[in-house]
C-alpha cells in the first residue's frame, strides 16, 4: 500500500473522530488539557485497534474470497461512506449536550463509533494482503491529531462544520473504494 493512500484512508477515517471532537469542543463551556488528552488518546487508540481486529477476523476468511476481495472492499467502503454522508446530511437536534463525553461510558462509546469503520478497513487491508500494522499506526496518529484539532476548532467555530467533514470523508473512503476495484481490473 503506497503512502499516498493509506493516508487518504487515514484521513477519512480520522474524519467522524474529528467531527464529534468538533462538536465535544462546540459543547463543552470549557475544555482543560484532561479534555484534549482523553478524547484524542481514545479515539486514536480505537481507530487503532479496530484495523487490527477487522485484520485478524478478514485474514480467517482471505483464501475463500480472495478472487472477489477488491469488490468486497468497494461494498466496505462505499457503505461506510454513503452511512458517513448519510449521517452527516441528517439535522441534529439535540443541540449542546450536558455532562462530559470525554468520561466515562460516553468515551467508551464515542470511541467505538468513531473507530468502526476502521473495523471494515482491518477486513478490506487482509483481503488485500496487506499487512496491517503500520497503517493501524498511522490511522491512530491521524485520528488522535485529527481529535486535537477537531478540539480546538469546536471552539472557535460553529458545529456546522462537522457534517461537511463528515461528507468529505465519506466521498474519500468511497473513492479509495474505486481506485482499488480499478486497480484490479487493470
Amino acid at each position: 500500500m503506497n503512502n499516498w493512500l493509506l493516508s487518504g484512508i487515514a484521513v477519512a477515517l480520522a474524519m467522524d473522530a474529528f467531527a464529534v471532537a468538533l462538536g465535544v469542543g462546540v459543547s463543552l463551556p470549557t475544555l482543560t488539557r484532561r479534555h484534549y488528552f482523553r478524547l484524542s488518546f481514545h479515539f486514536g487508540l480505537f481507530q487503532a485497534l479496530m484495523p487490527m481486529i477487522g485484520w485478524f477476523a478478514g485474514r480467517s476468511v482471505r483464501q475463500y474470497i480472495v478472487d472477489y476481495d477488491h469488490w468486497i472492499a468497494l461494498t466496505l467502503l462505499a457503505l461506510i461512506g454513503g452511512h458517513m454522508i448519510f449521517a452527516a446530511l441528517q439535522t441534529d437536534q439535540n443541540g449542546r449536550k450536558e455532562g462530559d463525553p470525554t468520561r466515562g461510558y460516553s468515551l467508551v462509546l464515542l470511541s467505538i463509533a468513531t473507530s468502526i469503520d476502521a473495523l471494515a478497513i482491518g477486513v478490506s487491508l487482509a483481503m488485500l494482503n496487506v499487512s496491517v500494522w503500520f497503517p493501524a499506526l498511522i490511522i491512530g496518529l491521524v485520528a488522535s491529531a485529527f481529535t486535537l484539532a477537531g478540539l480546538r476548532i469546536g471552539r472557535q467555530i460553529s458545529a456546522i462544520w462537522g457534517s461537511r467533514v463528515e461528507i468529505i470523508g465519506g466521498l474519500i473512503l468511497i473513492l479509495i473504494g474505486i481506485k482499488i476495484v480499478w486497480e484490479h481490473t487493470l
